[in-house]
């Protein structure tokens, strides 16, 4: 098959793909049409069936795997297909490996260096805490390698909340050498489990979208609430430093605006704010790059605030 990411400006499009989306609407003179999102392991893209009464254009809805026949074209910066045609595909048309999108990094190899990080811990109520996550929990485990760290803005695939996690674990661990005054447990514990929430705040593939509670509560509230319980759990855990630790995970987006519920107030709570922030704005300008067909000026991005241009060293 042909990957999204390959496509071009005037390619012809005539392969399987899974519908991500797909959402009728209402041009402005009250014509109606079809809002797809057509997905592969590569990512996605925004596709029309302008006509959705055409011959041709077989029934299908969200999450189906669906033969897509039409052509693609580049509006306002980016690339989307004009669906013609459609088939919804059976069982055995496809492999759903080719749909899923997944980390480049080796997920088990990305986890063994998580647990590495938790046996050098030296502080046994920390240790515990997460060993009660890591090494114990198996339904939370599966979730944890399965998850993406957000829905779109990065890490948005099979395994991005794990890659997310050790690139920040990473981050910090620098900072502890670099700060001698952070204290390593405490920050290296907060790294690791500071996205946990998304386990329970966006489901997994090919759905990939908010869940209930995770509109309702969002996954710094259930991320500590989920380290509460395990605490609660282990005998003698000291109240300071289960403060501590919450605090840090609900200051992590560092400003109330940007949904953490108090600002970052302990050294070990900036460091790991800037550290999950680091990592998140590398790996959103990453993937623009990598879906970038323009080069030069790639136009305005609301996470940056700014025009962003391909750098070029002529």
């Amino acid at each position: 098959m042909k990957y999204i990411k390959d496509y071009n400006d005037g390619d012809r499009v005539f392969d399987i793909y899974l519908i991500k989306h797909k959402q009728s609407a209402v041009t402005k003179n009250g014509k109606s049409y079809e809002n797809v999102i057509l997905q592969d392991k590569t990512g996605t893209i925004d596709a029309k069936i302008w006509d959705p009464n055409s011959a041709g254009i077989g029934e299908f809805d969200t999450l189906d795997y669906v033969e897509v026949y039409g052509d693609v074209s580049s509006f306002q910066g980016a690339l989307q297909v004009s669906i013609k045609r459609t088939r919804l595909c059976q069982e055995g048309e496809y492999d759903p490996a080719n749909y899923l999108p997944v980390s480049s990094k080796n997920i088990d190899d990305m986890y063994a260096t998580v647990l590495k990080y938790i046996a050098s811990i030296e502080n046994t109520y920390l240790k515990q805490m997460l060993e009660a996550f890591f090494i114990e929990d198996e339904a939370f485990i599966k979730a944890f390698k399965a998850s993406s760290a957000a829905k779109t803005v990065h890490h948005g695939f099979v395994g991005g909340l794990l890659e997310h996690t050790l690139s920040v674990t990473n981050l910090c661990e620098y900072y502890c050498k670099a700060y001698p005054m952070l204290k390593r447990d405490l920050l290296i514990a907060s790294a690791i489990c500071h996205d946990i929430g998304k386990t329970k705040e966006i489901s997994l593939f090919p759905e990939n979208d908010y869940t209930n509670d995770g509109n309702l509560l969002g996954h710094i509230v259930m991320g500590t609430e989920m380290i509460s319980d395990k605490i609660r759990e282990i005998d003698g855990f000291p109240q300071i430093l289960a403060s501590q630790l919450k605090h840090c995970i609900l200051a992590h987006h560092g400003e109330l605006e940007y949904g953490s519920p108090k600002k970052p107030a302990l050294m070990e709570a900036v460091a790991l704010n800037m550290a999950d922030n680091t990592d998140a704005k590398m790996q959103t300008f990453t993937e623009l790059l990598q879906n970038n067909t323009e080069q030069g000026w790639m136009g305005y991005n609301r996470l940056f605030e700014s025009n962003l241009r391909v750098t070029t060293l002529e």
